[in-house]
């Protein structure tokens, strides 16, 4: 079995165009098309650690990822995630190889998917683009945006001014212009495109600051644990949309928006079922949308299997 670093997999990023593989991925699971079991998971008292696994019918590998993410690393001058996925074949179970990303390729897969949402349910002129968070997953969400938007307007709610200060110092060579926000709900009363990428325990965001027309990505709720949004949101939403419904009954924001009332099963639409033109996206201008992005193992079944072949050409 190959063991392969960090070190020799971000360059072979570059080369793969990773938004369609992804985008196959969700729209391969939602036809029926992938076998991804629940979720497994370890909640510690720094950090939690997941567990996802699956294969895509037809496909020659099956994937196990292991990522975590301990938040008190970086004050300790470590990374906050970590990871690995391990590759083996369908046919055989014979391990092919093992991806020692050390969490990076949880952290790219996870930015396209908002790319992907962002692509479907933003709206058509976006005015503005709000990020909740400053760490590595909402530097990525705003560069991953980049292919989607020509907005380069930014406003970031920072937990603290040089917080703040270092995204704006990451984000500006990109051509994004950040301003801070006093609080996160100046985000939905400034931007019409909100993405939020914390693991906050208790909602940031919430529906009296809400505007029609705006789309809102919410992806730092991964446990039933956390929670970004105020579940009042998800009710004045038009379309609640899941990367996996059978995961957001669990997880996520649409899970707490469950248990509250405020959003019923029936309502909800799985991403792969837009992607594959069975449900409409953004209907219109004044449409509100929020997507709750739990993470699911199709998308490191994609980019495992993508940075496995461009590794071998």
């Amino acid at each position: 079995m190959k063991v392969v670093t960090l070190e020799e997999i971000r360059p072979v990023l570059d080369e793969i165009d990773l938004l369609p593989l992804i985008e196959e991925g969700f729209a391969q699971y939602s036809a029926g098309n992938a076998v991804v079991p629940p979720v497994g998971e370890l909640l510690l008292e720094g950090g939690d650690v997941h567990i996802k696994y699956g294969y895509i019918k037809g496909q020659p590998y099956y994937v196990i990822k292991i990522a975590s993410g301990f938040y008190g690393n970086p004050a300790l001058d470590l990374p906050g995630s970590q990871g690995m996925m391990l590759m083996f074949r369908q046919a055989t179970g014979q391990p092919v190889c093992l991806l020692l990303d050390e969490g990076w390729l949880t952290e790219i897969r996870t930015a396209v998917a908002g790319a992907i949402v962002a692509k479907y349910l933003a709206p058509a002129e976006v005015v503005r683009i709000g990020i909740a968070g400053t760490g590595t997953q909402a530097r990525l969400q705003l560069q991953y945006l980049a292919g989607i938007t020509d907005c380069r307007q930014v406003t970031v709610w920072a937990r603290g001014a040089a917080q703040f200060d270092a995204y704006c110092v990451h984000m500006r060579p990109l051509g994004f212009e950040c301003t801070p926000a006093e609080t996160p709900d100046d985000l939905l009363r400034e931007c019409n495109l909100v993405v939020t990428a914390t693991p906050s325990t208790t909602p940031l965001l919430h529906a009296d600051a809400l505007q029609a027309g705006t789309h809102i990505t919410a992806m730092g709720s991964d446990t039933a644990q956390k929670q970004e949004l105020d579940t009042g949101l998800l009710a004045r939403a038009d379309q609640v949309v899941a990367d996996s419904i059978s995961q957001c009954l669990e997880r996520g924001e649409i899970h707490h928006a469950l248990k509250s009332g405020d959003v019923r099963k029936d309502q909800l639409i799985e991403l792969g079922t837009i992607i594959n033109g069975e449900r409409p996206g953004r209907a219109s201008d004044e449409e509100i949308t929020i997507a709750d992005l739990t993470g699911v193992a199709v998308q490191d079944i994609q980019i495992a299997t993508a940075v496995w072949s461009a590794l071998n050409k």
